[in-house]
């Protein structure tokens, strides 16, 4: 089989396995090269950083550098979970699966301890079958990563399933997208959410399974002393709020900044411990891309800010926050956090950059299509777009047949 990108509507429907790893593996090198660059000492070396991480949402994106980070940097052992699609010897599976497969092959090599769990991580039993397995290690938890990016979730106690929308709040939304594949700018319009869109969305990415995870493991007794947990949002520029920080996913995410406040005094008390949120960087994902206004600001971003030499992808966002926010005591150590007003972590302080945001500003209101190649970069985009799902990896032959589409190989 000679598998190709299947691109549906600005959505990528497949997966290369080899693709998918060895990107993976480009991820774990490249903070391998951080760790002696950074002079970080590993569990096993002395170093005092985590060593029981959990992530949960841990296959693709921040959640996937999170774990990488905590495990090839700090040499911690570490559980995931996430909900993929299995291959099968002809069919392909999700790229998370490829992912995960790949992460602990590396972690099995490397002598770190790696249990990946295929469940839906907003279940109870799920979190039954997490605490089982940390009973088996050798520390308590240091660390819990909240990374979970889905469209639907099911409540554990109603059993009702609950689906989140991309919408805004209040009127109609129309903004410029592009089409990843040629460049082409069009117009996009998202009609208001109603109440209860909004209420579901906030039900399935806001903040209460995260009080129901850390509840769980303070229950269970498996919180070392000191242990933190961070989630992820996103705030973004002015132009993009509409559609994203005052529309639906907003709302959820405001929820789940909120609920940091309480789990940090919940942790504090409890462990000494603490909750953070990380605003992080805007990023290619499997969902910015049918956003209106996102995938041409990103772009854009992407262009001036690699002309300014502080681009960052995933796995550099995440390395620098565990290394430059969250460890940065002696051996790292879990030092102090440098947070804003509203106790939020800024890793997305590059792109926020006063001198990026006004470049990128005069150039979205002035970008056409016969100046958008000048503009923007649509090949970087295109790339990171392609690499999620396992292609256009540089060193992966993709002429090459490939026998079984449940092989990394």
């Amino acid at each position: 089989m000679i598998i190709k990108p299947m691109i549906r509507s600005n959505i990528c429907i497949n997966a290369h396995p080899v693709g998918c790893a060895r990107e993976t593996e480009r991820q774990i090198a490249y903070v391998k090269a951080q760790k002696v660059k950074r002079g970080t000492k590993s569990a096993k070396e002395g170093g005092k950083g985590p060593k029981t991480v959990v992530v949960l949402g841990c296959s693709t994106g921040y959640g996937l550098a999170s774990r990488i980070s905590a495990a090839f940097e700090y040499g911690a052992d570490t559980i995931g979970v996430s909900f993929e699609k299995e291959p099968t010897e002809k069919k392909g599976g999700t790229p998370g699966w490829y992912n995960n497969a790949a992460f602990d092959r590396a972690a099995k090599e490397a002598g770190l301890k790696s249990v990946t769990l295929n469940a839906d991580a907003f279940s109870d039993e799920t979190r039954d079958l997490v605490i089982s397995e940390l009973k088996k290690f050798d520390s308590k938890v240091d660390l819990i990563v909240y990374s979970l990016a889905s469209p639907v979730r099911t409540d554990p106690k109603t059993k009702v399933l609950y689906r989140s929308v991309i919408k805004p709040e209040g009127q109609p939304y129309s903004g410029k997208t592009m089409d990843m594949m040629t460049g082409k700018l069009m117009e996009s319009t998202a009609e208001p959410a109603a109440a209860e869109e909004v209420e579901n969305t906030v039900k399935v990415m806001g903040g209460e399974d995260w009080v129901l995870w850390i509840d769980a493991l303070l229950k269970a007794g498996i919180l070392a002393e000191g242990c933190r947990t961070v989630a992820y949002s996103y705030i973004g520029p002015e132009l993009s709020h509409a559609i994203y920080r005052n529309g639906t996913i907003g709302a959820a995410k405001k929820d789940l900044e909120s609920t940091a406040l309480r789990l940090n005094d919940r942790l504090t008390a409890a462990v000494g411990g603490a909750a953070y949120i990380s605003e992080n960087k805007g990023l290619v994902t499997r969902s910015s891309a049918v956003i209106p206004i996102i995938s041409l600001y990103l772009s854009i971003l992407f262009k001036v800010m690699k002309e300014k030499g502080t681009h960052e992808g995933c796995i550099e966002q995440m390395e620098r926050l565990f290394a430059e926010r969250l460890f940065t005591g002696p051996e790292g150590a879990a030092g102090e956090v440098p947070v804003d007003i509203e106790h939020r972590i800024r890793i997305d302080d590059r792109e926020m950059d006063p001198a990026v945001q006004s470049e990128v500003t005069e150039r979205m209101a002035s970008v056409t299509d016969d100046n958008f190649a000048e503009l923007g970069d649509l090949a970087g985009y295109k790339h990171d777009f392609l690499a999620i799902n396992g292609f256009d990896v540089e060193g992966v032959d993709y002429t090459k047949e490939l026998e079984r589409m449940d092989s990394i190989n």
